[in-house]
């Protein structure tokens, strides 16, 4: 079974692909993450939506795709070259925030007056480091 048949892949993903390879960033979102983000994004109408990992943009692309007009996505990365190529190609949408700055400070600096919906944590702060901190962050988290 092929599923990768009807993903309805983005119109930039292969722009973004070519200009990953220009910079030498290999470790992107592929087809299959990118298909769950879009219908996790969708899931969350009106909704705070965090990226930690920008990258060159692909798996920001795909939430875009998946967000409503009311609904805002802030992406982190503090890697200038790659979330250069992201702003490029997705700087227009006013949906989209884009912060140049670790994670992890990004992560502190929420504590107390920030709140997300979905967070997509794709790079070391959120996903190994400051797992706890970052899970602390969504709304409605609920610890057994």
């Amino acid at each position: 079974m092929d599923d990768t048949i009807n993903l309805n892949p983005l119109v930039m993903v292969n722009d973004l692909a070519r200009a990953a390879a220009t910079v030498g960033f290999t470790i992107s979102s592929d087809p299959l993450t990118g298909s769950l983000l879009r219908m996790l994004a969708a899931s969350k109408p009106s909704g705070e939506v965090l990226e930690l990992g920008t990258g060159v943009g692909m798996g920001t692309a795909w939430l875009l795709e998946g967000i409503d007009a009311a609904a805002h996505l802030t992406t982190v990365d503090h890697h200038e070259e790659t979330t250069a190529i992201a702003r490029r190609f997705l700087g227009s949408d006013a949906r989209v925030t884009f912060q140049l700055m670790d994670g992890i400070a990004f992560i502190s600096s929420c504590h107390q007056h920030r709140a997300f919906d979905l967070i997509f944590a794709d790079a070391p702060p959120g996903k190994f480091e400051a797992l706890d901190e970052t899970l602390a962050l969504l709304t409605h988290t609920t610890r057994t």
